[in-house]
């Protein structure tokens, strides 16, 4: 249970969620997730919602989040649509085999347009 507490600690994204990153930068914000701009965007207007209690991936979350976070997801689509996207991927990497950096529960929301040139490699 200390090693867990100390990655809370030292996580980017508790840090964040914590507000020791400035709160202007979210997107959104509810009681149990917040929705930020990610730092290295494979698109314009690349999201990122995290939940505000650490988790290490979406399959450590419990159940009964799922709803709020797609209410989170949903609430991102719409301000994303507002400015010009026309279509969305959703994505989540799970373990470091997946490709997942951060070890705290995140969803990457990617607003696109039909002439973006991004390839999403699945």
């Amino acid at each position: 249970m200390v090693e867990e507490k100390e990655a809370e600690k030292e996580c980017i994204f508790c840090k964040i969620a914590r507000g020791e990153v400035p709160k202007e930068k979210f997107l959104y914000e509810n009681d149990n997730f917040v929705a930020f701009p990610d730092a290295n965007p494979k698109v314009e207007g690349h999201t990122l919602v995290i939940p505000k209690k650490h988790y290490v991936n979406l399959i450590d979350m419990p159940e009964t989040m799922a709803s709020e976070m797609m209410d989170a997801i949903k609430k991102v689509f719409e301000l994303r649509s507002k400015e010009g996207a026309e279509g969305f991927n959703v994505v989540s990497n799970v373990g470091p085999a997946a490709g997942q950096l951060v070890m705290h529960a995140h969803i990457h929301v990617l607003p696109r347009k039909k002439q973006d040139s991004w390839k999403m490699g699945v």
